[in-house]
């Protein structure tokens, strides 16, 4: 074989070795095994495995066994990863204007979520491509509600509990020590161990219903809130360097999948926190039902602490998109 040909080959072989490294997509998450949203997820890989032809994969770590969010983030800056389904906590790490989802008591429903949503997806669409990531697909885990291991019925019980808050960001919980919460930062998975513990770390968990009955917290912490704080929201994002090595033709394909894992934890969400009320209450959860004043009490009390957030937290013009958006939602729903 001449040594021009024995160069062809070499060259077409490590095309070949690129060409499939390139739809090697490493996806990391703090979603953890076994839930809907990691079924979800499965179910979008083999998707879009069989509609490429295989030449798109999707390994799932899910369980935040890669990390925190920021580790992950930085994982996926080195292209250890090439994508991530974050959570508001996470993305905020990528860029502050996220925080505009985790703000308390900002939203009431699900409707009033999707209408602020939609109205910054273009801004924050520009802002995640700014730092080299790719937005897929938004996602939701439910509302948040506080469970704890002692009965909370006022903001002032909240801000006295030792309050789970989400590894891997500190401005998050430097706010929440400015306004006088305890928070003490933890991954997702270590929840359930300290809240066995006596003298665990944490003694209250704000949690979506569902995943306070997958992670089997209700056991320990008997007694959660029935008030929403805030959806639990997330992104599927994929970095620019894997999303653009991958042809036209196969990213048109990953989009629908992703558009279609979106549509489907919004449609289970409302549906299995549901679900996961009645199952947690029949296993011995009691949920406290604030009366209408002392709802009101809470309500204004956090409302007045979100508008701490505004400049600082969230920039000062997502903040106030998101809070016309909402209003405007509101108005043409005469509340």
């Amino acid at each position: 074989m001449s040594l021009r040909l024995r160069l062809s080959s070499i060259f077409l072989l490590l095309t070949g070795v690129f060409l499939s490294a390139a739809g090697d997509i490493r996806l990391a998450t703090l979603v953890p095994a076994g839930t809907t949203w990691h079924k979800a997820l499965l179910d979008m890989g083999n998707t879009w495995k069989s509609d490429t032809g295989g030449r798109v994969s999707l390994t799932i770590y899910p369980g935040g066994t890669q990390g925190d969010e920021a580790t992950t983030i930085k994982k996926m800056q080195n292209n250890i990863l090439q994508a991530s389904f974050l959570t508001s906590v996470g993305l905020a790490d990528v860029d502050e204007a996220f925080n505009v989802f985790g703000m308390p008591f900002f939203t009431e429903t699900t409707d009033e979520e999707t209408a602020v949503e939609q109205k910054l997806t273009p801004i924050r669409e520009q802002r995640l491509q700014a730092k080299g990531l790719h937005l897929l697909a938004w996602g939701t885990g439910g509302w948040i509600q506080v469970f704890s291991k002692k009965p909370l019925r006022s903001l002032a019980d909240v801000k006295s509990a030792k309050l789970f808050a989400s590894k891997g960001n500190d401005k998050w919980l430097q706010w929440y020590v400015a306004n006088g919460f305890h928070p003490v930062a933890l991954l997702p998975a270590d929840i359930p161990a300290q809240l066995k513990l006596s003298t665990g770390l944490i003694d209250t968990a704000p949690n979506p219903p569902y995943l306070a009955l997958s992670l089997q917290i209700f056991r320990d912490a008997k007694y959660m809130l029935d008030i929403h704080i805030a959806p639990l929201t997330a992104a599927l994002v994929v970095t620019n360097t894997a999303w653009n090595a991958i042809s036209a033709e196969d990213r048109a394909k990953m989009t629908a999948s992703a558009q279609a894992l979106e549509q489907r934890v919004r449609a289970e969400a409302p549906v299995q926190d549901a679900e996961s009320i009645k199952q947690m209450q029949a296993r011995g959860l009691q949920v406290i039902t604030l009366d209408p004043k002392a709802a009101a009490e809470f309500r204004a009390a956090a409302t007045e602490l979100v508008k701490t957030m505004r400049g600082g937290m969230v920039p000062a013009d997502i903040y106030d998109a998101a809070l016309q958006a909402r209003d405007a939602y509101r108005k043409s729903h005469g509340k």
